[in-house]
């Protein structure tokens, strides 16, 4: 392997000036410059960037872990970490951990022990501080992104209730009282959220607990289990509405099992919606999150810690938009 003395030898310089040019650290004049890198491309030299890393106490490299980088909404906050980050001229390391929670702790020891500069972390459902901890002891800048906690970190994420209370308001509003919430695992914080909104809005509309329909289910099983009974009732649901795109998967499949018709026999919305939402038919109302820009906010918040780990931390919520269509009936004036 050439080495940078056999660069250094061949320029006629010394080591520590092909160490400037490489890095950048001091001013070299051009006609050396020209010298050093004609010598590195005749050479073929590359540096070693572990040990470009250590003399840094940098890496240029961030971590994310996303608990499902297949759900479109993660796929889009992906695509934002990765393009903020690359016109930072940093490198992405991105691990799945599959709503695991051991297997989150593990990614996030693989990322610290590759030295990356900070991550960003959605967290599983259920995960617990032993992985959140890793970062205190190791001192590397943490985001949590889309799903929010108390914890004092940097976080980015979308405002998970009022939507759920307006798509509420519209059902109520054109005489749906029996309205479905297909909530999902409520461990998880937005899910949580959506779910404590959609509550609020029903009791606002005059409709007790007692009343109110929801299935929160840990898993996609115990999901068609509930979507099964509540659709199978004496008195079904004339409304759904579902709180994550896999969650209304699961919903339209057993609908359209039973032959409902949207929005006649059944008005459905979903938060976070498909791709080419346009080709449904009917075509679905949906609650849009800003996924690209979350994702490209957090990368910007690890940029801010990583510069500078004294300051205050950030709690950033991005507005969806609620993008009416028939599937609920007429859309609000």
């Amino acid at each position: 392997m050439t080495t940078m003395v056999k660069v250094a030898k061949l320029a006629g310089v010394s080591i520590s000036t092909v160490s400037h040019v490489l890095n950048g650290t001091r001013n070299v004049n051009d006609e050396t410059r020209q010298k050093v890198l004609k010598a590195i491309e005749e050479t073929s030299y590359r540096q070693d960037a572990l040990a470009r890393a250590m003399r840094r106490s940098r890496t240029d490299s961030i971590g994310l872990i996303v608990s499902d980088g297949g759900e479109p909404a993660f796929a889009e906050m992906i695509r934002g970490v990765e393009e903020t980050a690359a016109s930072q001229g940093v490198t992405l390391l991105l691990a799945n951990s599959a709503e695991d929670p051991q297997r989150e702790a593990r990614a996030v020891q693989a990322l610290l022990e590759r030295r990356v500069d900070g991550l960003i972390l959605a967290r599983v459902a259920g995960s617990g501080l032993d992985a959140i901890s890793e970062f205190a002891n190791h001192e590397t800048p943490l985001v949590l992104m889309d799903r929010l906690s108390e914890d004092p970190y940097d976080q980015v994420g979308v405002e998970n209730r009022e939507p759920i209370r307006e798509l509420v308001q519209h059902l109520t509003a054109q005489g749906h009282e029996r309205i479905l919430l297909i909530a999902g695992d409520t461990r998880v914080a937005t899910l949580r959220e959506r779910h404590e909104a959609f509550t609020e809005a029903m009791a606002a509309a005059g409709i007790p607990a007692a009343k109110q329909l929801a299935v929160a289910a840990h898993d996609s099983k115990e999901t068609d289990a509930g979507i099964r009974k509540a659709l199978g009732a004496a008195k079904p649901p004339t409304a759904v509405i579902a709180c994550s795109t896999v969650l209304a998967a699961a919903a339209l499949r057993q609908i359209q099992q039973r032959g409902l018709r949207m929005p006649d026999d059944i008005a459905f919305a979903v938060f976070d919606g498909f791709a080419y939402a346009d080709l449904f038919e009917p075509q679905l109302t949906t609650v849009r999150q800003p996924a690209f820009d979350v994702g490209s906010t957090a990368a910007e918040l690890l940029a801010k810690r990583i510069a500078d780990k004294s300051r205050e931390p950030a709690i950033v919520r991005l507005a969806p938009v609620i993008e009416y269509r028939a599937s609920t009936g007429p859309a609000p004036a």
